[in-house]
């Protein structure tokens, strides 16, 4: 059996009826471009996640108040008053594997500079906080020691705010804003982040020391939620178990009884949204996937039809000694050059929409090589799954049958 003559006769049969073979393959290229390109978009996007998360700090860990139970109903976290600034003190005092530690309380309102005003969010934090959430200066400083015990009316300013309130280049260190009806200088100028993958603007805020925070907007003297450093991220999973035994031990918490604060890490809002990314991407996958089955269906279509039109020619090539398997092995080549063909006209297509997404849209886009792969070797599949029964039908023809066809 010579393959090569197989492949040139597949490809003279294919030639004679052109417009029908393209039709034919047409489904496969739509089906296998679809995949690559929703791969393609659900990977970038868990790329993006991976990469917004860790910007923040692969050895980052947060504590929040947990829910309050009043007469055995949960009343949720928001008006928690569990973490104090005696719980950072012990953390600091008796954790290991942490580097920083800083306090965080932050309210909303409306930051007004003569006749206009813009609603912002103001967050209350130590020096320390800025290392914490990678977070830097463009110019200014930071606030002092001295300016938290005193609870000054010091702040630093986010491009956004800077850009609603005073314009854009416009550098307003040593400016009076107010923050509701609190007047605050503005002692420096934050860099600028841009947007989260969540769509959330974080330069749209202002960060003051803790105290004037709780003191001048807030009147509490707990704290909302604590972040931590740890040494290294190597150290995260020490550092939780740590802060969780100190926590448990300053609230006096019984063995069995549930803590009334939560420690969470990087790594598991990594994980977490990871688990969400893949679902989405397999569903994506999947939806795009159904075309490839009606392509694969459509290959099996016209391959029926050209054993009906070819069924003279299939009896007289029995009749000077073709042998089914011949007879089979053409077919199914035609269908594999159909479905592979398709395929990789398909691949191609599929990077380059992928990549046009990505440029005009500014998606996250990232072509897998497993994907490409993939997607080929399923159009192989297909080619031999959907082409094997009506080449068999074929081989299966009494060629006296056949020669009397019409």
């Amino acid at each position: 059996m010579n393959y090569t003559n197989l492949i040139k006769i597949a490809i003279n049969a294919l030639r004679r009826n052109k417009m029908r073979a393209f039709l034919t393959m047409l489904g496969i290229i739509i089906g296998v471009a679809s995949v690559i390109t929703m791969l393609a978009i659900g990977q970038g996007s868990k790329k993006s996640i991976q990469d917004q998360v860790s910007s923040m700090g692969s050895n980052l860990l947060f504590v929040m108040p947990g829910g309050q139970f009043k007469g055995g109903v949960q009343m949720g976290n928001a008006s928690s008053k569990s973490l104090t600034l005696d719980d950072i003190d012990a953390i600091r005092a008796n954790s290991t594997a942490i580097s920083r530690v800083s306090p965080e309380v932050r309210t909303s309102g409306q930051v007004i500079y003569g006749n206009k005003n813009t609603p912002t969010t103001i967050y209350g934090v130590n020096p320390e906080y800025l290392d914490i959430r990678k977070v830097s200066i463009k110019s200014g400083r930071i606030f002092t020691q001295a300016e938290i015990n005193s609870s000054a009316k010091v702040c630093l300013i986010g491009k956004t705010v800077i850009k609603n309130v005073f314009g854009e280049n416009f550098d307003p260190t040593g400016m009076i804003i107010r923050f509701n009806s609190i007047p605050f200088k503005i002692i420096g100028i934050l860099a600028e982040k841009g947007q989260n993958n969540f769509g959330q603007d974080q330069d749209d805020l202002l960060i003051a020391p803790y105290t004037t925070v709780q003191k001048r907007l807030l009147a509490i003297t707990h704290v909302q939620s604590i972040y931590i450093s740890a040494v290294s991220e190597d150290k995260s999973a020490l550092a939780k178990t740590e802060i969780e035994t100190i926590l448990r031990q300053k609230h006096k918490i019984k063995d069995g009884e549930d803590d009334d604060f939560e420690v969470r890490s990087q790594e598991e809002l990594i994980k977490m949204f990871t688990s969400i990314s893949d679902i989405l991407t397999i569903l994506l996958g999947a939806i795009a996937g159904i075309s490839l089955l009606v392509g694969g269906i459509g290959i099996m279509n016209i391959m029926y039809v050209s054993v009906t039109e070819r069924t003279r020619e299939i009896g007289l090539r029995m009749s000077i000694g073709g042998r089914g398997i011949d007879i089979l092995m053409q077919f199914l080549t035609e269908s594999i050059l159909l479905s592979v063909t398709g395929g990789v006209i398909g691949i191609v297509l599929g990077m380059m929409a992928s990549t046009a997404i990505g440029t005009i849209m500014s998606w996250p886009i990232v072509v897998m090589p497993q994907a490409v792969l993939l997607a080929f070797l399923v159009c192989t599949v297909i080619g031999v799954f959907f082409g094997w029964y009506p080449a068999r039908k074929a081989a299966n023809l009494d060629p006296i049958d056949a020669l009397r066809y019409e």
